[in-house]
């Protein structure tokens, strides 16, 4: 069930147990289930206090040489255990699901929330440091909704419900348990301000190890090739160090509150009992009463030392959660207008695209241009190449139109429309990509390529298949199309790749194709093959798409429309390949070295 999305308050104070009250949104939608699980709660709390009357009347009717109201008390005790069996299942039963439940839909959300960023966010945001969160922190909020919560509600009444028997039994005894109770909470709140601290810091330390490790696992071919397991496996060690150096602080400070706890109750419980032996001793109570007495002193002494451990739990989970309410109150930087859209156009309708004295600089590089009075126009149906140094910003140019990023001068159009005015989805659905580092998802073939339209039929991923000359290879692995191709398609070449990604691209069948580099990174017979997979794809649609093309390697561009040359931002010249040529400037001085060589 979806919620809305929740956002911290900024009053709440860095890992406060109030913190968890941005889960509000999230336990809203389950009204029925917390009422049933408190409603299982509170019958449980109530027949656990119902239980030292009952052993009070046994205890007082123990000589009494009626077998019957002995076999009757017995029975009531059992009736008594029975119930707070039944009830206490029931109320773990029902937290657990809504524990399970809440933390699911969080999670989820966080991580839907993580998709909508733009590229800035992951600029400065380890992906480790999000795994971290949408893992540890949520499996944190998962124990306080489902058993730390609700252990400590259950503690609660109980307390107080044996404070007020105390009270109505014994308020000589309930005095001293009032002192009692504030001996142990005070302290606790004050020693809970270190553990508050101290488990943030945890949480982040755990992060930043497991950043380091997302880093280094997606890497591992550079890692090996550089013989640097042992400097990585190092620097991992000495995150996870750092990590347990400040578990252990946190540790110890708690370590300091459960001994108290255990001491202050100690000595609540035997001061009860020294009082109560004294009053039986005096013939003031019944030795039932007294027992009954020392049970219900059991019981909040019991109560105030789990709700010392869960206040702990509380703490870290209140760390947790501020985390990941950090996470949710991020809002990307590219955003769709309110009404944004693409009206009319249909998904294959041809359209120009139109770079208008475009000025950009990264959030990164503010003081370098990346792009400089850029004005480009595209007709549909043309061919154009961008060529140039690197950081020349050629990918800058796709990353502009694909709305990555917004212009800081200038406009970007596509169909007439400047892009920040247009629907995300409605203007990235008009565009299909191959990039130069082909992307392959841990699933088959023909989900791989299914990607880009997965409504698509089984004939048309072939077909597409077909097209980027991918079909012969896919045919001959064990499963086909149904084959699995490992994380990150391991088990391809690095050709084999790009045929899959242009597959991909040509079964979206969008009106603006851009290819980032498609064919770099490969040997000669691979390039030949994606190449002629390249040439399918710039026929198959012919006259209505727009094909914008970079390239480092000037034989693959020589037959497009138009070549671009892009120097530091700036166009220096463009046009065909034997103008520019001929014209012998910066293309003709690249191409003289490239085909010299």
């Amino acid at each position: 069930m979806s919620t809305a999305a929740p956002r911290p308050s900024p009053a709440a104070p860095r890992g406060q147990p109030r913190a968890l009250g941005a889960l509000l949104p999230f336990l809203r939608p389950y009204r029925w289930p917390i009422a049933a699980a408190l409603a299982f709660l509170l019958l449980a709390a109530l027949a656990t206090l119902a239980f030292p009357l009952a052993l009070r009347q046994l205890i007082d009717q123990g000589g009494s040489s009626q077998a019957a109201a002995l076999r009757d008390n017995f029975g009531l005790l059992f009736a008594v255990a029975v119930a707070v069996g039944l009830f206490s299942a029931a109320r773990y039963y029902a937290m657990s699901w809504l524990g399970e439940r809440v933390t699911a839909d969080l999670r989820s959300r966080v991580y839907a929330h993580v998709l909508t960023q733009s590229p800035a966010f992951f600029e400065t945001t380890q992906t480790g440091e999000v795994l971290s969160r949408l893992t540890a922190d949520t499996t944190l909020v998962q124990t306080v909704i489902g058993s730390s919560f609700s252990l400590g509600l259950r503690n609660a009444v109980l307390g107080l419900g044996a404070l007020a028997m105390l009270v109505w039994t014994n308020p000589v005894v309930m005095s001293a348990a009032l002192a009692a109770v504030l001996m142990v909470v005070l302290p606790t709140m004050w020693i809970g301000r270190s553990v508050r601290r101290l488990s943030r810091a945890s949480q982040d330390r755990v992060a930043d190890a497991s950043a380091i490790a997302a880093e280094v696992l997606g890497a591992i071919p550079i890692v090996q090739g550089f013989t640097a397991e042992r400097r990585e496996a190092a620097r991992f060690a000495a995150s996870a160090e750092a990590a347990f150096q400040t578990a252990v602080r946190r540790s110890g400070v708690r370590a300091l509150l459960v001994a108290f706890i255990i001491i202050a109750n100690a000595a609540l419980l035997l001061w009860g009992l020294y009082r109560g032996s004294q009053a039986v001793l005096a013939g003031q109570m019944s030795a039932g009463s007294l027992g009954q007495t020392i049970v219900y002193a059991l019981f909040l002494a019991g109560a105030v030392a789990v709700l010392g451990e869960v206040y702990g739990d509380l703490l870290r989970a209140a760390g947790a959660m501020e985390r990941l309410m950090e996470l949710l109150a991020t809002r990307p930087a590219i955003r769709s207008p309110e009404a944004g859209t693409l009206q009319g156009l249909a998904p294959g309708q041809p359209l120009a695209v139109a770079f208008e004295a475009v000025d950009f600089h990264y959030p990164s590089r503010p003081d370098r241009a990346a792009l400089a009075g850029f004005t480009l126009h595209l007709a549909p149906g043309e061919t154009v190449a961008l060529v140039g140094a690197s950081g020349a910003g050629k990918s800058t140019v796709f990353q502009l139109l694909q709305r990555f990023y917004d212009v800081q001068a200038g406009r970007i159009l596509l169909g007439g429309q400047d892009i920040r005015g247009l629907d995300l989805h409605a203007l990235r659905g008009r565009i299909a990509t191959v990039p130069q580092d082909a992307v392959i998802f841990s699933s088959s073939a023909l989900d791989n390529i299914r990607y880009a339209r997965p409504e698509a039929t089984r004939e048309e991923v072939i077909n597409a298949a077909r097209a980027a000359f991918a079909h012969d290879f896919i045919e001959a692995l064990p499963q086909g199309y149904d084959s699995f191709l490992g994380e990150h398609g391991v088990r391809l070449s690095g050709g084999q790749r790009q045929r899959i990604a242009i597959a991909r691209a040509l079964l979206k069948d969008a009106p603006v194709l851009l290819l980032d580099e498609a064919t770099s990174a490969l040997d000669a017979h691979s390039e030949r093959v994606v190449q002629q997979a390249l040439d399918a794809a710039l026929q198959s649609r012919a006259g209505s798409r727009i094909t914008l093309v970079i390239a480092h390697r000037l034989a693959t561009v020589q037959h497009a429309d138009r070549i671009v040359v892009l120097d530091h931002g700036c166009i220096v010249e463009q046009g065909s390949h034997a103008a520019l040529m001929a014209a012998d400037g910066a293309y003709a001085r690249l191409a003289a070295l490239q085909f010299t060589a």
